[in-house]
């Protein structure tokens, strides 16, 4: 079988324009790579296999044509195409010395099953018109996460000349494995002269079998073949699906497939993620995975990715029984429920990825999702006082309420716009928003007062500030207090050298952060502060930079790094304290109901983590590293304390 292209001519009775089919996603402000990850996976979702127990799996590759079947795209796909470039520009691409392509592929799905011809789609089974003919379909899933299919025109966007491959198996309606494979081009619609005069054409164009009067897939055998000539991955003899090929993608502003790449598998962690957990002890829904010319690039796991973490144990939190139920009083409708993370945590690295979604320095976000689960927006709410202190929500409407909210949404799915609709529906969705910011209020203890359940102290509304008592080069100081400006970080200054709080030693013996030599307390020169012993350096603490958030796990621990410059074993131990914003006081006793910072361990250069306080070490100049679990809402003092072990 000969395929070759068929451009539509406007029919008497009209058509859509290609121009008016592309601009329908209108403008959105998510980039084309993140609208084709949104788009293409609800796309595969809502095509899922029911009541199959195995996870869709979903991939983009991008790779380039190798000379293999370079010759092949060459000699199959121009056959039968206008010859103007400016009205069907893929024939300048396929001139390029090198041709680049990105697949989407989904398999555990359907596939674009049901007839191929739109007049015959009249059941339930009709993906494959919606998909290659018909524009504007609604869904045909309840509580799927497409409406009206618009999102498809992405894969169109996204290529340079408009151009896609789509291979996809199927089951027939008599329970057999059917293979079809169809190109199509979106560009624009223009006029041609011809031999009975000017014919004006939408600009859409099919490429496929053109012997009958409607063009067709290449199906069977014939699809198996040219798909095997094109290089194309091909299915297994029970497996369904669909593989969308974009020809010559368009990567925004990445120079290098690759670092496009890394961005993909990163956009799939933040838009996908709840698709990626297991939930109720089933294994996670959906399976993804990025390569570029073969090599693949990991796609980041949202439980030990910063912060997605935090929006998997809201999400755990809106499913149990912690989450809240918000509702509209005035007409009285139950919304949804809604889950809320809050905790200290390190500063986030910035990536594209999280900037396009305005997560910079600090997560202070809700996720939005549907019953469907899948991300709309991550709507922000007020800032914490610190940027070592973030919250992340996660709000999943209620199934009586998909149909709202799935009006709410542009044809990019990626916001809920009350002004969109009539009432009582838009303040079902302004009430969302405004039952969201009442709880985060209510987290973050903004009136100033502190939260339910806590103590009377004023903690709840405490910045999470923190204090290293760092004396200059040498000690741990603790007497004055000096900050840069615009600094989060207070710090304090050895006054009179002592190593101590602003004291000297008054006795023989133990002395805060002094030191034992024969039974004398020495200065730092090494001179006695009595008798004529010989003289020995006294252990001192030299801090490593300012403290700072990491980490560990499920918990974020503050870290302040020092060495203990002089030789021999040293006995350190920490001298944890919390100021309270405001009185300028520190706290070494918790009160009633509050909690204080406390030592994890002492974590040596080789990693490993030495418990007890105090902990007898080695002096060197090794770099060592307090790990403390802060106490939440304070400003958190971490003094190190050392003196000399006594060689018996």
């Amino acid at each position: 079988m000969e395929a070759s292209w068929y451009s539509q001519p406007y029919p008497p009775e009209g058509a859509s324009a290609a121009e008016g089919i592309r601009n329908q996603l209108g403008r959105p402000e998510l980039d084309l790579l993140t609208i084709l990850v949104r788009e293409s996976a609800q796309n595969s979702w809502d095509a899922r296999i029911p009541d199959s127990p195995k996870p869709v799996d979903f991939r983009i590759d991008m790779w380039t044509i190798t000379p293999a079947h370079a010759g092949a795209w060459r000699t199959l796909l121009p056959a039968g195409a206008p010859t103007n470039p400016d009205h069907f520009p893929l024939r300048n691409t396929l001139r390029h010395p090198v041709i680049r392509v990105l697949a989407v592929s989904d398999r555990g799905t359907r596939g674009l099953g049901g007839p191929t011809r739109a007049n015959d789609a009249v059941g339930a089974d009709r993906d494959f018109v919606s998909f290659i003919r018909n524009i504007g379909e609604p869904r045909d899933r309840a509580l799927g996460g497409g409406t009206y299919g618009f999102g498809k025109g992405i894969f169109y966007l996204l290529s340079k000349s408009g151009s896609v491959l789509v291979h996809s198996r199927c089951r027939t309606p008599e329970g057999s494995y059917e293979t079809r494979l169809i190109g199509c081009t979106l560009w624009k619609s223009y006029v041609a002269t011809e031999r009975g005069g000017d014919r004006r054409y939408t600009g859409r164009h099919w490429w496929g079998d053109t012997s009958g009067d409607v063009v067709e897939p290449l199906v069977g055998a014939a699809a198996e073949i040219a798909a095997q000539r094109l290089g194309l991955r091909p299915f297994g003899p029970q497996e369904t699906g669909t593989t969308v090929v974009v020809i010559d993608p368009n990567l925004d502003e990445f120079e290098q497939p690759t670092d496009a790449a890394d961005y993909l598998a990163e956009t799939i962690a933040w838009h996908l993620w709840p698709k990626m957990i297991e939930t109720d002890g089933k294994p996670p829904a959906m399976r993804f995975s990025v390569t570029c010319d073969g090599v693949p690039y990991e796609v980041p796991d949202p439980r030990t990715t910063p912060p997605l973490h935090m929006f998997v144990k809201a999400y755990e939190v809106m499913k149990g029984g912690q989450g809240r139920d918000l509702a509209c009083l005035k007409p009285k409708r139950h919304l949804g429920r809604l889950g809320l993370d809050k905790r200290i945590m390190p500063a986030l690295e910035r990536s594209r990825a999280k900037e396009l979604l305005d997560i910079e320095d600090v997560v202070h976000h809700v996720c939005l999702m549907r019953p469907a689960e899948l991300v709309v927006t991550y709507r922000p709410g007020p800032k914490p006082p610190s940027i070592h202190q973030g919250y992340a929500g996660v709000f999943r409407a209620d199934e009586s309420m998909d149909e709202v909210y799935a009006k709410a949404e542009p044809p990019t799915h990626d916001a809920w716009n009350p002004h969109s609709l009539e009432r009582p529906e838009s303040t079902y969705v302004a009430t969302t928003f405004r039952r969201i910011d009442e709880a985060l209020n209510g987290l973050l203890s903004l009136n100033g007062n502190a939260g339910q359940g806590a103590s009377t102290v004023a903690l709840g509304a405490a910045s999470s500030y923190f204090s290293g008592l760092v004396g200059g080069a040498w000690g741990i100081g603790g007497a004055t207090d000096y900050s840069k400006p615009g600094s989060t970080a207070t710090r304090s200054t050895d006054v009179d050298g002592s190593g101590g709080r602003g004291r000297r030693p008054t006795k023989k013996g133990r002395a805060s952060g002094g030191a034992t030599v024969d039974g004398e307390d020495r200065d730092d020169a090494g001179a006695p502060y009595g008798g004529d012993s010989t003289p020995r350096r006294r252990p001192r603490v030299q801090y490593v930079g300012d403290p700072y958030y990491e980490d560990h796990g499920e918990s974020t621990l503050l870290v302040q790094e020092f060495r203990l410059p002089v030789p021999g074993p040293q006995r350190v131990r920490s001298d944890l304290a919390v100021t309270l914003p405001g009185t300028g006081g520190r706290e070494t006793d918790p009160p009633l109901g509050a909690t204080m910072p406390v030592l994890v361990g002492w974590q040596d250069a080789s990693g490993h983590v030495h418990d007890g306080d105090p902990c007898v070490v080695e002096g060197s100049e090794a770099v060592w590293r307090a790990l403390v679990r802060p106490a939440p809402d304070t400003m958190t003092e971490i003094g190190i304390k050392v003196e000399a072990v006594k060689e018996q």
